[in-house]
């Protein structure tokens, strides 16, 4: 499951806004604002919240669950190798 506060940090670590997510995920911003407003773990369709993890996995972004080991323990994002190149042109 993803959190409110690692879909932030996904977008953040693409440097995308929530619009971009929305489109690379193919769903509605309101979807996306709805998610991001979620306390603790995101509520949503299954359907939208997979296509969400599948366009951030895509773009690079690797989410870390609670159970999973990682340096400092805990939920988390990190960067690894995108799959298709992400982001807004300088």
């Amino acid at each position: 499951m993803i959190t409110a506060s690692q879909l932030r940090a996904a977008r953040a670590l693409l440097n995308i806004d929530q619009k971009t997510l929305a489109e690379m995920a193919g769903i509605s911003l309101p979807t996306i604002q709805r998610m991001e407003a979620s306390q603790g773990n995101v509520r949503g369709v299954v359907d939208s919240l997979v296509k969400v993890i599948n366009a951030l996995n895509s773009a690079g972004v690797e989410l870390i669950s609670e159970h999973v080991s990682s340096s400092d323990g805990g939920r988390g994002v990190r960067f690894r190798q995108p799959d298709i190149p992400i982001g807004k042109p300088n």
